[in-house]
C-alpha cells in the first residue's frame, strides 16, 4: 500500500528515468519524504537509498582518482616491472597507455549509465545473460575487490621501502630488515585508516591537496632530473644525456623474445593506470554523477598517460647504468632511488625521493578510501560474511568506517607475504593489475558482445562505443595470461624466480567460484535494493512530470487517467 500522500514530497517512477536497473520493468514508483535532485532520483531508481553525502565535485572526484593514480610514486614503485624488464625506452609506455585508455573510455561510458558505488559489478548484473548474471556479477565483485584491497598495502609497502631506502642512503651503516619494512608499512596503514574514517567534506579537501601535491611533486622531480642531471660529472667519460638510439632502444631483460617481454612490461603501466576507476566507486558521493564521474575517469586516464610518458621520456634520456640498478649494487632495494643516485648529487636525491614519498603517502590514503567505498557497496548487497557490519554508515561522520577497518585488517594479512620474499609480496602488484582490468572489462564484454539494448547515459562514446569496446576486451584478454608468466624460463626458473600471480590471484578466485557453486548461488542473486518496501508502489497509476532536469524535487504527481 502506498505511503500516505501527506508524507510524500517526491515520487520517482523508475521506468520513466530511462535507466536499466534492478527495479526496471516492474512498474515501480518510489515515494520519498523529502525533496530530491536528479542524482538522488537516479540512485533511487538504481535501487539504493542516498546514504552518503554528495560533497565531491568534478574536481574533487578527479582529485581522488588522480591521487590513486599517483604517477610519481607509481613510476617509482613499478621500476621492477618496466625498466628492469624491457629497458628505458618510452615506447612500451606509449603503447600500453593507448590500449589502457580504451578500457578507461569504455568504463566511463558504463559509469555514466550506472552511477553507483557498486560500479562495474552492478553494470554486469544488468548486462550479462540473465541465467549467468549472478555468477558473472559475483566474479566481477571479487576480482574488483581483490584488486582494490591490495592497492593500499602495495602502495604503503612501496612508500615504506622508499623511506627506509632514503635513510639507508644517508646512513650507510643501516640496512633495513623485512621486519622494519613491515612495521613502518603498518604505521602508514594505521594513519590512512584513521584519515579514511573522516567526514566526506574533509576527505574531499585532503584529496584535492593530495592531487595538487602529486602534480607539483611530479613537475619538480621532472625538472630536477633534467636540470640537476650530473651524469657527466659523476661518471667520467659519460655524456650528459643518452643518445636517441640509446633512449628509445628496447633492452630485453627476460628470457623471452623482445616482443613478449614488452607485453610483460605493461604490468607497470596497468598497475599505475588502474586508479581511474575511483570516480565510479565514489559515484554516490559526487554531484551530477552521470556526467562528472565519466569525465573524471577520462581526465585521469588521458592526463595520467600524457604526464607519465613525459616522465618516462626524462628517465630514458638520463638513466646511466640499468645493469647496476638491476643488481642493486648499493643495496638500497629501491631501483628508482638507485637511478636517482646515478645522475644527481646527494641533496637533489634527497629532495626527489622525499617528494616521491609524500606523493606515495597521499596515494595510499586515496587507495584505502576508494576500497572502503567498494567494500561498503558490496556489503550492502550482502556479498561478504559479516556484511551487516561492513555496510553500516557511521551516523556522526556519515562514512562507512567499519568498511575502512576491515580492509585495514585484510591489508595487514596480505603484507605478511613480504616475509615469504620479494616475489611473493610482488604478486600483489599483479593482483592489482589483473583483478582491476578483469572487473573494468566485464561490463564492456557483455555490452559489446551480448546486450543489444544497452541504455547509454548522458556521457557516451556514440558510434565509437563498439570498436573501442572491442579493442579494450581483446587487450585485457591478451594481458591476463601474459602477466602470469615468470621473467625467466628453463633452467633459470626456480621457486625464487616463479611468478606467483596464478596462485595468489586465481587461487582465491577459484575458492570464490567453489563457494558460489556450493552455497552462494542459493542466496546471492546480484545487487539488491535497500529501499524500504513500504516506500515502493508496484503497478501504480502514478506517473511523473519532471519540470526541471536539474531539480527532480519538482516532480508533480499526476493520475495516468
Amino acid at each position: 500500500m502506498a505511503t500516505p500522500l501527506s508524507t510524500v514530497r517526491s515520487v520517482v517512477h523508475v521506468d520513466d528515468l530511462g535507466i536499466k536497473t534492478i527495479l526496471s520493468d516492474r512498474g515501480i514508483s518510489i515515494n520519498v519524504d523529502h525533496k530530491i535532485n536528479e542524482d538522488e532520483a537516479k540512485i533511487l531508481a538504481l535501487g539504493y537509498k542516498q546514504e552518503l553525502k554528495r560533497e565531491f565535485s568534478l574536481w574533487s572526484i578527479f582529485a581522488v582518482s588522480f591521487s590513486v593514480l599517483g604517477l610519481l610514486p607509481s613510476v617509482a614503485s613499478t621500476f621492477d616491472y618496466q625498466q628492469l624488464v624491457i629497458g628505458i625506452s618510452p615506447v612500451p609506455w606509449i603503447v600500453a597507455v593507448l590500449l589502457s585508455t580504451t578500457v578507461a573510455l569504455s568504463l566511463a561510458e558504463i559509469a555514466s549509465a550506472f552511477p553507483t558505488s557498486a560500479a562495474s559489478a552492478y553494470a554486469v548484473s544488468q548486462l550479462a545473460p540473465k541465467k549467468y548474471a549472478p555468477f558473472c556479477t559475483w566474479i566481477t565483485c571479487f576480482s574488483n575487490w581483490m584488486a582494490s584491497v591490495t592497492a593500499a598495502p602495495s602502495v604503503d609497502y612501496s612508500c615504506a621501502g622508499m623511506i627506509l631506502a632514503l635513510y639507508s642512503y644517508n646512513t650507510t651503516s643501516y640496512k633495513p630488515t623485512t621486519g622494519h619494512v613491515y612495521g613502518l608499512t603498518t604505521g602508514i596503514q594505521v594513519t590512512h585508516a584513521i584519515i579514511s574514517s573522516l567526514p566526506t567534506k574533509w576527505l574531499a579537501l585532503l584529496n584535492s591537496a593530495g592531487t595538487s601535491f602529486n602534480s607539483l611533486g611530479l613537475l619538480v622531480v621532472f625538472i630536477v632530473i633534467l636540470a640537476g642531471n650530473k651524469r657527466d660529472e659523476l661518471h667520467p667519460g659519460a655524456t650528459k644525456f643518452n643518445s636517441s638510439s640509446q633512449a628509445w632502444d628496447l633492452e630485453n631483460q627476460t628470457d623471452f623474445p623482445t616482443g613478449f617481454a614488452m607485453l610483460m612490461s605493461f604490468l607497470g603501466v596497468i598497475w599505475a593506470m588502474s586508479g581511474y576507476d575511483s570516480p565510479f566507486v565514489m559515484s554516490e558521493e559526487c554531484s551530477n554523477a552521470s556526467i562528472a564521474v565519466p569525465r573524471a575517469i577520462v581526465m585521469t586516464a588521458v592526463g595520467g598517460g600524457i604526464f607519465g610518458w613525459i616522465f618516462m621520456f626524462a628517465i630514458a634520456y638520463t638513466l646511466y647504468d640499468i645493469g647496476a640498478i638491476s643488481e642493486d649494487v648499493d643495496g638500497l632495494g629501491q631501483p628508482f632511488v638507485l637511478y636517482l643516485t646515478q645522475i644527481l648529487d646527494k641533496n637533489l636525491v634527497n629532495l626527489a625521493v622525499a617528494l616521491t614519498i609524500i606523493a606515495g603517502y597521499f596515494m595510499g590514503f586515496s587507495c584505502m578510501l576508494t576500497t572502503s567505498r567498494l567494500t561498503y557497496s558490496y556489503s550492502r548487497d550482502g556479498l561478504f560474511p559479516g556484511s551487516r557490519w561492513w555496510k553500516v554508515v557511521n551516523p556522526v561522520t556519515q562514512t562507512p568506517i567499519n568498511a575502512v577497518w576491515i580492509n585495514f585488517l585484510v591489508g595487514q594479512l596480505l603484507l605478511l607475504l613480504m616475509f615469504a620474499g620479494d616475489l611473493a609480496i610482488g604478486a600483489i602488484f599483479s593482483i592489482g593489475g589483473i583483478g582491476a582490468y578483469v572487473a573494468f572489462t566485464m561490463p564492456t564484454l557483455f555490452k559489446v558482445f551480448y546486450c543489444k539494448d544497452f541504455q547509454r547515459g548522458p556521457w557516451n562514446l556514440g558510434r565509437w562505443s563498439t570498436p573501442i569496446g572491442m579493442i579494450s576486451v581483446f587487450f585485457v584478454a591478451l594481458m591476463i595470461p601474459v602477466l602470469c608468466f615468470p621473467y625467466v624460463k628453463g633452467s633459470n626458473l626456480t621457486l625464487d624466480e616463479m611468478n606467483w600471480t596464478v596462485l595468489v590471484f586465481f587461487g582465491p578466485l577459484l575458492l570464490f567460484t567453489v563457494w558460489f557453486i556450493v552455497d552462494a548461488h542459493k542466496w546471492y542473486h546480484g545487487p539488491k535494493s535497500n529501499i524500504d518496501e513500504e516506500d515502493m508502489v508496484y503497478n501504480s497509476n502514478v506517473i511523473i512530470g519532471v519540470e526541471s532536469e536539474k531539480d527532480c524535487s519538482r516532480m508533480s504527481i499526476k493520475d495516468s487517467n
